[in-house]
């Protein structure tokens, strides 16, 4: 197995931990130092999305649209016509919960390299309740050609997607970020590359599939089913699209069985799209864990993973229920 640089104890008290998009702040502004092409504009949300670090040293290349988030993406459009690089931040709940259609029409339809970048998604952005708890946007992103979808497992990821984004010029990209403070399980050593999925622990008996903030909670449940004497395989998809199909099926393959887990809505998600290629390429039992067909809640962000189903424990659980079916 190649060696990922992964940390060595997942369920270690002192874990540090740090929210995903402070990385995404962070590899915009040293994409800006590496390539004068590279501009930013956001909807009135600078600090929150963590764009500061880049207006601040860039302010010439950095654009303040305000509260129109339809605007915001048309702008990252024309810019990529004239051969920047475009980011565009805003939460994920109205970018592209408001503006998908203009991201379909000028970005999409016209293969502009625009990267749109949705902050505060998921149930963990807490207290902010429903209507700011995205959940349908890797379905609403996945579905639209062109466009890569990427979900970074923790802050040291979303830097190094944030940079990869910036030198991939051509093709337009949504990368989905967290509120919260979450483990970093990564280190400055682990590899990142767009279209990959990482094999973050190898095993033989079940296969679990997770993306975003859900893989930290998988590594865990691995851990705790190793204890069970299951042996459970984990793999990172921090690409959504395009799939490592290779990858995920050279598993499903050895498993015969699987659990994905996402912070988001199971219909169209990771989940859809891993039951979509092992139903056509490697039919296999699938659980798919994440938000099922309904809304977030107001509460702390630990409190609501617990409520709907998405922590270890869960998963875990998922995993005896799904041993249990592929043994009849």
């Amino acid at each position: 197995m190649i060696d990922l640089h992964l940390v060595h104890n997942v369920r270690a008290k002192d874990l540090v931990q740090e929210p995903i998009r402070k990385g995404f702040g962070r590899g915009l502004l040293k994409a800006g130092e590496i390539d004068e092409n590279v501009v930013a504009a956001c909807a009135d949300l600078t600090s929150s999305t963590a764009m500061n670090l880049f207006a601040e040293k860039f302010p010439d290349r950095y654009i303040e649209i305000g509260v129109a988030e339809q605007n915001l993406v048309t702008v990252g459009a024309g810019l990529a016509a004239m051969g920047k690089v475009p980011f565009v931040s805003s939460y994920a709940a109205f970018s592209p919960g408001r503006n998908w259609e203009q991201i379909r029409t000028t970005i999409c339809l016209n293969e502009r390299g625009v990267k749109i970048v949705g902050s505060h998604a998921g149930v963990s952005v807490g207290p902010d309740g429903a209507t700011h708890q995205m959940l349908e946007d890797i379905a609403l992103m996945r579905v639209l050609p062109n466009m890569i979808v990427i979900a970074p497992g923790d802050s040291l990821e979303a830097e190094r997607a944030t940079l990869a984004l910036a030198a991939d010029k051509d093709h337009p990209a949504y990368l989905r970020l967290a509120r919260e403070a979450t483990p970093i399980i990564t280190t400055d050593k682990t590899p990142f590359q767009i279209g990959k999925a990482y094999v973050y622990r190898e095993g033989k008996d079940i296969t679990l599939i997770s993306t975003g903030t859900m893989t930290y909670h998988m590594m865990v449940a691995a851990e705790v089913l190793a204890k069970d004497g299951i042996d459970a395989e984990v793999i990172h998809v921090p690409t959504i699209k395009p799939l490592d199909e290779a990858t995920i099926l050279k598993s499903l393959r050895k498993t015969g069985c699987a659990i994905t887990a996402e912070e988001a809505q199971i219909a169209g998600g990771l989940g859809g799209a891993i039951a979509e290629l092992a139903a056509e390429q490697c039919p296999v039992p699938i659980k798919r864990i994440g938000m099922r067909d309904r809304f977030g809640e107001s509460g702390e962000p630990n409190e609501l993973l617990q409520h709907f189903g998405l922590t270890a424990t869960h998963m875990a659980l998922a995993a005896h229920e799904m041993l249990s079916r592929k043994a009849k």
